[in-house]
């Protein structure tokens, strides 16, 4: 047995554990299996994986220069943050405002990474990686990822077949810092490091390290609501935090919303809604992923009966065999009255 890294420190196993390209020969597309990185982002339900775990080991690093941009190649096992931080000391600038977000360069295309007002696809050219199905090569362009609030394509026609193995990015040499959430708003002429270790010093205040209290940072997206029902907010909460988007919708900050619905420290058994960032849940010392999502229907419950804004993981379920869809699961335990 294999043990499966994940960063809400559950523990897990596989049978079999499938370094790509090293172990290609021995992998068979007919049986289960789930394609991993860090595990940063992965909420397993149940203890053992009945299935392959395959992770790919690229680490490239390499770039170039167009007229306007540094065109940079990196291989999917390289950690994200190491990453961000090394290209700012090339003086490649761009991801500042990602920094410290767990997991390895591939797994950032999958959930489209973003982090005060920059995501991943703003710089992404493409995507190349494996069709663990048909064993082909396949390289998509920017425009082919379908990428969106924290989704792509990744996730839906290419879900749990497509093993990404590297992604090439175009960093602008004309760079603009990115100063319009939160703390960074009263940064006054910063730098791209100026602009790295604030984000750096205020998600190590914010929210737990993985490695001290097992987490994947934020659990549930932002939802983004319909105007109608933003002004109805707005009468009982003038102060919500928010986020007005160019089809004239409004994205409304979760953890705001899990927090005045008074659920900051709520726990379940060994599962705990983190108490200085209610967007997080964590794992206290032997939570199993059960546990975890019981508490993770328990806070949409509750948010739902205060807002009646219904809250999507942000985190991926993981079966014996499979993803899970989050938001059934959840419903189906809100449903069926197993959430108190």
């Amino acid at each position: 047995m294999f043990s499966v890294s994940n960063s809400f420190g559950l523990s897990v196993n596989t049978r079999q554990f499938i370094h790509w390209p090293d172990h290609a020969d021995v992998f068979d597309p007919s049986q289960p299996f789930l394609i991993v990185g860090a595990g940063s982002n992965l909420l397993f339900i149940d203890p053992e994986y009945q299935g392959q775990i395959v992770t790919a080991s690229d680490q490239t690093f390499s770039y170039s220069e167009s007229d306007a941009h540094y065109i940079v190649t990196l291989g999917a096992s390289l950690n994200w943050h190491h990453t961000v931080e090394r290209l700012i000391k090339l003086g490649m600038f761009g991801l500042e405002n990602l920094a410290l977000i767990p997991g390895t360069v591939g797994a950032a295309p999958v959930q489209n990474i973003g982090a005060y007002g920059v995501e991943f696809s703003q710089f992404c050219s493409s995507v190349t990686g494996i069709d663990l199905i048909t064993g082909q090569s396949q390289t998509l362009l920017r425009t082919d990822c379908h990428f969106d609030y924290r989704d792509s394509i990744f996730k839906h026609q290419l879900n749990d077949r497509f093993l990404i193995t590297q992604v090439k990015l175009a960093l602008p040499k004309h760079w603009q810092p990115n100063l319009s959430y939160g703390p960074l708003q009263k940064l006054s002429n910063p730098s791209a490091k100026n602009i790295f270790e604030t984000v750096c010093q205020v998600r190590q205040t914010k929210l737990p390290d993985p490695k001290q209290l097992g987490n994947a940072g934020s659990f549930f997206k932002n939802p983004v609501i319909d105007s109608q029902l933003f002004a109805k907010l707005q009468l009982t909460d003038p102060d919500i935090p928010n986020y007005p988007q160019a089809n004239g919708q409004v994205k409304i900050a979760a953890g705001y919303l899990i927090e005045r619905a008074g659920l900051k420290g709520t726990s379940y058994k060994q599962a705990k809604v983190h108490q200085n960032q209610a967007l997080v849940l964590v794992n206290q010392g032997g939570a199993s992923g059960e546990q975890i999502c019981y508490l993770a229907a328990k806070v949409r419950q509750k948010v739902f009966e205060a807002y009646q804004i219904r809250l999507s993981p942000e985190v991926r379920f993981i079966g014996k065999t499979s993803e899970i869809d989050s938001e059934a699961l959840l419903e189906s335990l809100m449903s069926t009255g197993q959430v108190k």
